[in-house]
């Protein structure tokens, strides 16, 4: 059985995105991201969540940590593209991918639980147990992920295990599964304050999936 999941993971693997996908446009790369599959190996299960919202930042325009200034703690944002930057909001860790141009970056915002060959429905368990509700109780599978807080509490992603690193085929990939969504709803990112470019169009939200998101756009 174990040969087998190893089977599973490597042929999935082999479909993980490399840096050259990251390698250009900071909003092409988080619409494209959008049905990508992120795969995430916790003890011996793999947990494995569809990307529903993302979205973009450019380090010319306000709303982006880069436009701040560069700080070790922000020195992932210009390494080469494909770099995971993490940081602290929102009392939990978020999850970006550095890409093409020092400063620019994608913030992936939520995903939807997935089950297949390689995470059976048992698995939701996990990142239950991983990220609870506040009162302990299980989350709904549609809500599981739906904030860039909770995916990465119900992936088990830290800032002290992954900021500044690549991912890795054995651990934490993404994964391309060959499945696009039939639409893409295009709208202002979320808790941008006003006079930092907020009115800017780059969130991306599968328009099927929806009540997966963050908040419906």
């Amino acid at each position: 059985a174990a040969a087998a999941e190893h089977g599973k993971a490597a042929a999935r693997a082999g479909r993980m995105l490399r840096n050259a996908f990251f390698a250009r446009d900071a909003a092409l790369v988080a619409r494209e991201l959008v049905g990508k599959v992120m795969r995430r190996k916790v003890g011996d299960a793999w947990l494995s969540v569809r990307i529903v919202e993302t979205e973009a930042y450019y380090i010319q325009e306000k709303g982006s940590h880069a436009s701040q200034g560069r700080t070790p703690s922000r020195e992932a944002l210009y390494a080469p593209a494909g770099t995971i930057y993490m940081y602290y909001s929102r009392a939990g860790d978020s999850l970006n991918v550095s890409t093409t141009g020092g400063g620019n970056a994608v913030l992936i915002k939520a995903g939807e639980v997935l089950f297949d060959a390689l995470s059976p429905p048992d698995t939701l368990a996990v990142m239950q147990r991983l990220c609870p509700s506040r009162d302990g109780s299980a989350r709904l599978p549609e809500r599981q992920c739906a904030g860039q807080t909770l995916l990465c509490k119900s992936l088990d992603l830290k800032i002290a295990d992954w900021n500044n690193k690549q991912f890795c085929a054995s651990t934490f990939f993404i994964e391309d599964v060959g499945v696009a969504p039939d639409a893409i709803i295009v709208a202002r990112r979320l808790g941008i304050p006003d006079g930092r470019d907020q009115h800017l169009l780059l969130r991306f939200v599968d328009a099927q999936r929806t009540q997966c998101a963050t908040e419906n756009p």
